[in-house]
């Protein structure tokens, strides 16, 4: 069983920087702490890194992720280097993670359908996000955010498109294999690293938007598996059938492709989903159809 290191508090620099009157730990990761605060100027996440037992990259993604931001023209985002690594405050963004907001949806005996307004809303930033020339990378239900406004994709440190100050760029070794697309999951197996694509974005938004919707992964594999078997299951494996009724359920599903050419891109599916006139996706000879069975 794996211990999980305690939260890093915040260094002095960020107290120097924030002078915050009020904390509240929002995640502990591996290679990372994040902190909600209140500041005199608003809300604020405070993301501290540091080096995690199996990558050292960890350490330098706040700031990465700081550069990335204010590249895409974000205000108010500050970065710097602390005994450990380096740590970066942006913007809060409140709402609902994607996961949270369709709780109802995976309700046993009684679940509700997805909401299509929130669907778009996804699409919608990620598409947004692409059209800038960048590629998140490390798109989860987690990280998508949505609330009276629409939806913002958050956590970009992992992103690719543009350009990274070498002292901060590490090479992309994949994300988390619920929502890793084949071609990632085959690439880091064969070599360490990939490379994201507006492709596999589009198949990570297809995965999050079903697990979000059924409570299922994309791809059957035993909840305590080895990452590398994680892997080759995506790999090996078809996905799961995708049992969301209607239009919606119709573009996850070419989401979900084997092939990312067959896949529509993030503006096809917003606007699919938004113009409610339905939806049909040859995914051609590369499509290896619908798994079944196994664990979430």
């Amino acid at each position: 069983m794996t211990t999980r290191a305690e939260p890093k508090d915040l260094p002095c620099e960020v107290l120097a920087t924030a002078a915050p009157r009020l904390k509240r730990l929002v995640a502990n990761r591996r290679g990372s702490t994040v902190w909600y605060i209140e500041t005199d100027a608003g809300a604020r996440a405070v993301k501290i890194g540091y080096p995690s037992r199996t990558h050292a990259h960890t350490a330098l993604a706040p700031s990465r992720e700081a550069h990335i931001l204010r590249s895409l023209g974000a205000d108010d985002v500050h970065d710097g280097q602390w005994a450990e690594g380096t740590w970066s405050i942006q913007p809060w963004h409140g709402g609902l993670s994607l996961h949270d907001k369709w709780a109802e949806c995976r309700r046993p005996g009684r679940a509700t359908p997805p909401d299509r307004p929130d669907a778009v809303a996804a699409a919608t930033a990620l598409a947004d996000l692409h059209r800038t020339g960048w590629v998140h990378g490390d798109v989860q239900p987690a990280h998508l955010i949505l609330d009276a406004t629409g939806a913002t994709l958050i956590d970009l440190g992992l992103a690719r498109g543009g350009y990274v100050p070498p002292r901060w760029d590490f090479p992309y070794r994949g994300c988390l294999v619920h929502y890793e697309a084949p071609e990632i999951a085959r690439s880091v197996l064969a070599h360490g690293t990939a490379r994201p694509t507006r492709e596999s974005d589009v198949y990570a938004l297809g995965a999050s938007l079903l697990i979000s919707a059924t409570g299922w992964r994309h791809v059957a594999y035993p909840d305590d598996a080895p990452r590398e078997e994680q892997r080759r299951a995506v790999v090996e494996n078809p996905h799961r059938p995708v049992t969301i009724a209607g239009d919606l359920g119709t573009v996850v599903d070419a989401m979900l492709s084997h092939r990312p050419a067959d896949r529509p891109t993030a503006a096809e599916v917003r606007d699919t989903l938004a113009s409610g006139s339905g939806a049909s996706y040859d995914k051609g000879d590369g499509e290896t159809g619908p798994g079944t069975g196994g664990t979430r």
